[in-house]
């Protein structure tokens, strides 16, 4: 269990997310076999397996292939559209929301995934799966540090597109995870994401410190106001 996992009681680690031209060195290729979705490669970072993928290991998902700028293969080029158009059918999705769907200004070469903490790669985001209660100290680090909005801004579907929102803006960004996403990741229905671009990584854990000191002392704080006005 890493260390900041295990302060902030997080279920898996803190993720790093990395877009190359080049293989990076020292990471070794996804070889695990075929995944329902990008977002499954979350689920192996956080529990400690570092890799890079290659655009066809996206394939499977076409809207997060979308997200991430990756062009669908001729075998596959009305993925998308058949994707979008059985969510809206479905109700889960209206056609309006499509254009605002935020997407990576660049298609990668590779994607780079493993445990934030471990440093193998440049993360060019990283992304915190969290309970509420963590995830107010770890956005009140990111306000501290100059990455965070006093209004963050929140996307439920999809998932994966939390990550193009944090790199686009260049702010931390909240997602609620979609249905595809708490599927493909097991994530627990009380946990919800935080992604921060990367650059601002140790400037947020280091102030965590600060936060979550301050935090404690305001508990003890309320406790004991709680105390004298109840009698």
């Amino acid at each position: 269990m890493s260390t900041l996992q295990q302060t902030l009681g997080l279920s898996r680690q803190p993720i790093a997310v990395g877009f190359f031209d080049d293989a990076p060195a020292g990471v070794e290729q996804w070889s695990s076999g075929a995944v329902p979705a990008g977002c499954s490669f979350w689920s192996e970072a956080g529990n400690g397996r570092t890799f890079y993928t290659v655009p066809s290991d996206h394939y499977n998902c076409a809207v997060g292939a979308y997200t991430h700028n990756i062009p669908q293969p001729a075998f596959r080029s009305t993925a998308l559209n058949d994707t979008i158009g059985f969510m809206v059918e479905s109700g889960y999705l209206q056609m309006a929301e499509v254009p605002m769907i935020p997407v990576l200004p660049k298609t990668p070469q590779y994607v780079a995934y493993g445990p934030a903490e471990e440093r193998r790669f440049r993360a060019d985001v990283v992304v915190i799966a969290a309970r509420p209660a963590a995830m107010m100290l770890i956005y009140e680090a990111a306000l501290r540090s100059g990455v965070g909005n006093i209004a963050t801004p929140a996307l439920g579907r999809p998932g994966c597109a939390v990550i193009p929102m944090a790199i686009n803006s260049g702010a931390s960004a909240v997602s609620f995870g979609c249905k595809g996403n708490r599927t493909f990741t097991g994530l627990p229905d009380e946990e919800m994401y935080l992604a921060i671009p990367g650059a601002k990584w140790d400037a947020v854990v280091e102030t965590l410190r600060t936060i979550a000191n301050a935090n404690a002392a305001m508990e003890a704080h309320y406790k004991k106001h709680e105390a004298t006005v109840r009698g």
